[in-house]
């Protein structure tokens, strides 16, 4: 696969639907970065080294180093977005970042203006912007935003685009027959039907142009099958669903190391107070309902209730998040475990993790966008599954249950690294080592 990846030559165009805090807080940061003025902290793609051969040979090249990746000073921000304010304007109303860091990068963030946003209120009830597209049929809408990318592309002289969701959560709901196939969805698109979410219109715009898509959010948006079934045709890699930070990035830590030392888990009760516009998306329990899905369902997979009975089999997971402006996009989360360990003797575990969800996110959503640029240019299409590390509720192939071990994901992200380059996959067997030294003695 090596010598098919085509190389990262020109610029990369990162396109985001809703310039928010995530969104604002990536650009913001890549920008100081290129000035030199900040690190990329959190960012793999940026910031680890990956280690190559037998430890013996002490091979650790930085990934960047490693695989072709889009740099840093070839990528081009855009979006869309409900609110008119260019990206200097809703970075200054997130209040993730300081005035003075905000000031050095000004002047690019003042140049990236939103397009309008293809927008449904009924999706997402708490937000009121008026910056949105007029349509006849949801297919007009969905050609409408394939004309912003190429639009965009065409600009901005970009060899390549990728789209990132970091738009709010919408309302939760299930895939029905309009999202089994591409006819079937594509018919739905021109009787604009209500099951068609907007997040789903920028995934089949993208799609349809060839275009990567990554979903940050716990919608469903491209895990149906007939957006698998596109990916697939137009040989486009997606992945999805949601960023994994704050109080579900600690639960994959620790719930892997808990099931590692056979300890046992009485119950798991999560609570969040946020103050951001996601926050305020999720006061509404129709939106919740699709975050709370999302969140629930990494320790049911970690544990494996039904295959642990004695240790898990009577789990009880709770999740709440509650609005709280005076914190703005400083989340503050709560867990209180209870756990067991030998002949059943109780013992508990507090967590309290003051995070900032957009210091977490940005990094997670640069890494996407760089990796599913180099899963194109490498040939992959469809799912995704070795971006699972980045993701709360990973896209999997129907019927194969997903990985929600952060260490077990890294593993597959690095082995799939290596393999695209044609190194040896790492086991961390390591018998190799001792057997040599056996045969040499």
């Amino acid at each position: 696969m090596k010598n098919s990846i085509k190389p990262a030559e020109g610029k990369l165009g990162i396109l985001i639907p809703g310039l928010g805090a995530v969104a604002t807080t990536l650009i913001a940061g890549v920008e100081a970065v290129k000035l030199g003025i900040a690190q990329p902290i959190g960012s793999l793609t940026q910031m680890s080294n990956i280690r190559l051969g037998k430890r013996t040979e002490n091979r650790y090249p930085k990934i960047k180093d490693f695989v072709p990746l889009a740099d840093l000073s070839d990528i081009v921000f855009g979006g869309w977005d409900v609110y008119e304010d260019n990206v200097f304007e809703a970075a200054s109303n997130a209040k993730v970042l300081d005035a003075g860091l905000l000031n050095a990068v000004k002047a690019p963030l003042e140049a990236i203006k939103p397009m309008k946003a293809a927008f449904d209120h009924n999706y997402v009830k708490n937000l009121d912007g008026k910056h949105i597209k007029q349509f006849t049929t949801k297919y007009d809408l969905a050609e409408q935003v394939m004309k912003d990318i190429t639009d965009f592309q065409k600009e901005h002289n970009c060899d390549r685009i990728v789209v990132i969701w970091c738009g709010s959560t919408e309302i939760y709901f299930e895939e029905s027959e309009v999202h089994q196939t591409l006819a079937a969805f594509e018919q739905a698109l021109h009787d604009s039907d209500d099951r068609i979410a907007p997040s789903m219109i920028y995934a089949y715009a993208a799609l349809k142009l060839g275009i990567p898509f990554t979903n940050g959010a716990p919608n469903l948006t491209v895990d149906i099958p007939a957006l698998v079934e596109l990916s697939k045709l137009t040989e486009t890699p997606i992945a999805g669903k949601d960023f994994k930070t704050g109080q579900t990035l600690m639960k994959t830590i620790l719930a892997p190391g808990l099931h590692a030392r056979a300890l046992g888990v009485k119950g798991w009760f999560s609570t969040n107070i946020l103050g951001n516009r996601d926050g305020w998306v999720l006061d509404d329990p129709d939106n919740f309902k699709t975050k709370e899905v999302s969140k629930l369902s990494v320790l049911e997979e970690i544990f494996k209730p039904e295959i642990n009975p004695e240790l898990y089999g009577d789990l009880y997971h709770k999740v709440r998040i509650n609005y709280y402006p005076p914190h703005g996009d400083n989340k503050e989360s709560w867990d209180n475990i209870d756990i067991f360990g030998w002949l059943g003797y109780q013992m508990q575990i507090k967590i309290n993790f003051l995070c900032r969800d957009s210091i977490l996110a940005a990094p997670v959503a640069l890494d996407l966008a760089l990796f599913s640029d180099l899963a194109k240019r490498a040939g992959m299409s469809g799912i995704q599954e070795w971006l699972s590390f980045y993701l709360k509720s990973p896209q999997t192939a129907p019927g194969l249950p997903p990985e929600h071990d952060i260490f077990k994901q890294l593993i597959k992200l690095q082995n799939t690294l290596r393999h695209m380059m044609g190194e040896d996959l790492i086991t961390h067997l390591g018998l190799d080592y001792y057997q040599d030294l056996v045969e040499s003695m």
